[in-house]
């Protein structure tokens, strides 16, 4: 189903049984200019979508709306918790959770969505990627995501072979970056970000050396229960996990090109426990050093 105008563009693709085992299929998706005191939603949406603001709906399939230029109220799950909305939020609409959303009548908005599902977003939802507070991500203006909702809008019109597999990797392009967006969006000091990025790469150039995060702290002028949270805050890791991180890909390139025993290894990338580091290792990579070694060198 298809509805465009100047302002609006509503399609509702078709998905195959062969696009349904890509993983991820789009059910919908549009934009629509809401002008002041205009009824809302407008009347252009089939049964299933098109619902009674004041009773509120419940969907079978995952949405992002993006709001721009307007205000409104999103009201959500059994509490009916509401947000107020502004320009530059998106809100995350999970299947069989109630919801209501509707744009203040003296505002109006312009708003941006597209509706999925499939088992790679229940995957993601199931490990916990979006357990916030509310389904509301404060993402600003971002001229990024407007352009991938457009550039949806445009290959859905054309609807040409493949264009469900398209169309799912522009939908794990705006989960990316409203994820990432939101969790950095309030890190803001210019300064302290200077200094995080400064430990990256201290990290990187002292990753043979007996170095601690403590030290690294320690010479960027930062108590370390400080360094920690904002370099967590920034990067989604601790330190000392960035650290062991940049140790696994190091032993890793060891293992390929070099014939350094393990154990030697080992202790130039300052593991403290000789023992621990092919444990570490399996842990991470799903095989011990020698399997890892013998794996490479057999091109397999």
């Amino acid at each position: 189903m298809l509805n465009k105008d100047l302002n609006n563009s509503v399609n509702y693709p078709i998905s195959s049984e062969e696009d349904e085992l890509w993983g991820l299929t789009i059910t919908t998706v549009g934009r629509q200019n809401i002008c002041e005191k205009e009824n809302y939603p407008p009347e252009k949406h089939p049964v299933g979508y098109f619902f009674d603001v004041e009773k509120g709906r419940v969907l079978n399939e995952y949405q992002l709306l993006y709001i721009t230029n307007g205000n409104g109220v999103f009201t959500y799950g059994n509490s009916k918790q509401s947000c107020f909305i502004t320009e530059g939020k998106m809100f995350f609409l999970m299947p069989g959770v109630w919801h209501t959303y509707k744009p203040l009548e003296n505002s109006g908005w312009n708003e941006y969505w597209i509706g999925f599902k499939g088992e790679i977003i229940e995957k993601i939802v199931k490990e916990g990627f979006f357990l916030n507070k509310t389904p509301v991500f404060n993402l600003g203006m971002n001229e990024e995501i407007i352009d991938l909702y457009y550039k949806a809008i445009e290959i859905a019109n054309e609807e040409r072979s493949g264009f469900q597999q398209a169309l799912s990797g522009i939908v794990m392009n705006i989960l990316g970056l409203m994820y990432y967006r939101n969790k950095t969006r309030a890190f803001e000091d210019q300064e302290l970000i200077n200094k995080i990025n400064k430990a990256k790469v201290m990290m990187r150039e002292d990753v043979y050396k007996n170095v601690t995060a403590e030290d690294i702290s320690k010479n960027l002028g930062i108590s370390y229960s400080g360094f920690r949270r904002a370099f967590k805050e920034l990067t989604g890791t601790s330190p000392s996990k960035y650290m062991l991180e940049l140790k696994l890909n190091e032993a890793k390139l060891l293992l390929n090109n070099t014939n350094l025993p393990i154990k030697e290894i080992s202790y130039s990338l300052n593991f403290e426990n000789p023992d621990y580091f092919p444990i570490f290792f399996k842990k991470r990579t799903g095989k011990t050093p020698s399997e890892y070694r013998n794996f490479a060198s057999n091109g397999s």
